[in-house]
C-alpha cells in the first residue's frame, strides 16, 4: 500500500479515536477524574497513544513508511516495505488460540438477560467504600437492600474479582480467570467491553478500523453500565437507571438486549481474524 493510501487512513483512524482522547488528556492533564468516560483508559491497559496509531494488519506492507520499521512485530523487507512478519504471528500463536476459544465460546452460550446490572451494586454492597468518588443514589441501606432482594448472577470474573467480602457468597456463579470459556455470555456488558481488549491484544496482526468500532462498542456500553449502576451521576448529565424497579430493568434488558447485538458480529469478526493468523502461524 503506498503512501497515499495508507496515510489518509491513518490520519482518519486517528481523528476518529481523538474525539475520546482528546477529552481524557485534557482531564488527565488537569487532575480531573470521570468515572464513566476515563473507564476505557484506565482499566484496560491500551495508552491513548496505542489507540491513535493507525495498523493495517498482517498481510498488508506499507511503502514509505519508515515510522512503522522500528515498532513491535514489524520488519523491513527487501523492497524496503514494512509490515507485520510471519515470525510475530507465528509467536503470537499462544495468545491466538487462547482468544479464540474465549470469543467462540461466549459466542455459542445462550444470552442471559437477567443480571440486570447487579455486578456494581455488589461491589459496594456492606461497605462505607466505593470505587468511585460520587454518592450512592439510594445510599448505603437502600443500595444494600438492592443487592439483598435480588438474584445476582454475574458470568464474568473481571467484574465478579470486584465484589465486597459480604457480596461474593451471593453470586450464584464462582468465576475464575482461568475458566473464563466456561462462563462468559454475549450478553454480559463486560464482555461487550471486552471485545476492545481482545481487538487492542491482536494489534498490529489486524486493522485498528477493527480496533476503533470495538473501543466505540465499549464506549457506549460503559454509559450503560454506570447509568445502572447505584452512583448518583446526574450532576455529570447521565441520568439513572433504575434497575431497582420493574421499567428499569425493562430499559436495561432492552440496551443490554441491543448491544448483544452489536457486538456479535464484531466478535465473529475477531474469530475470523484469529482463524486467519493461526493459518499463518501453523
Amino acid at each position: 500500500m503506498d503512501r497515499t493510501s495508507w496515510e489518509p487512513r491513518a490520519a482518519a483512524h486517528a481523528a476518529r479515536v481523538d474525539a475520546f482522547v482528546g477529552p481524557h488528556l485534557a482531564r488527565r492533564e488537569a487532575r480531573v477524574k470521570h468515572p464513566v468516560h476515563d473507564f476505557l483508559f484506565t482499566y484496560y491497559s491500551q495508552r491513548p497513544a496505542q489507540l491513535r496509531r493507525w495498523h493495517p494488519g498482517y498481510g498488508v506492507r506499507l511503502v514509505d513508511a519508515p515510522a512503522y520499521a522500528g515498532l513491535k512485530g514489524y520488519g523491513v523487507s527487501t523492497g524496503s516495505t514494512t509490515g507485520v512478519t510471519e515470525a510475530y504471528v507465528a509467536a503470537q500463536r499462544p495468545l491466538l488460540v487462547a482468544l479464540r476459544r474465549l470469543l467462540a465460546a461466549t459466542a455459542e452460550r445462550p444470552a442471559n438477560f437477567g443480571c440486570f446490572g447487579m455486578h456494581e451494586w455488589a461491589m459496594v454492597y456492606r461497605t462505607e467504600a466505593t470505587r468511585h468518588d460520587w454518592p450512592l443514589r439510594l445510599g448505603a441501606t437502600g443500595t444494600d437492600q438492592v443487592v439483598e432482594s435480588h438474584r445476582i448472577a454475574c458470568s464474568h470474573f473481571d467484574a465478579y474479582r470486584f465484589f465486597t467480602p459480604a457480596a461474593a457468597p451471593l453470586n450464584t456463579l464462582s468465576p475464575t480467570s482461568a475458566d473464563r470459556p466456561d462462563f462468559e455470555q454475549p450478553a454480559c456488558l463486560h464482555a461487550g467491553m471486552d471485545l476492545y481488549k481482545h481487538a487492542f491484544r491482536l494489534t498490529p496482526m489486524i486493522p485498528s478500523e477493527l480496533v476503533a468500532d470495538a473501543f466505540e462498542l465499549a464506549w457506549d456500553i460503559r454509559v450503560l453500565d454506570m447509568r445502572a449502576a447505584p452512583y448518583d451521576l446526574a450532576d455529570l448529565g447521565f441520568e439513572p437507571v433504575r434497575v431497582e424497579t420493574p421499567a428499569g430493568k425493562a430499559e436495561y434488558v432492552e440496551t443490554q438486549r441491543a448491544f448483544a447485538e452489536r457486538g456479535a458480529p464484531l466478535r465473529q469478526r475477531l474469530i475470523e481474524e484469529c482463524d486467519r493468523l493461526l493459518a499463518v502461524a501453523g
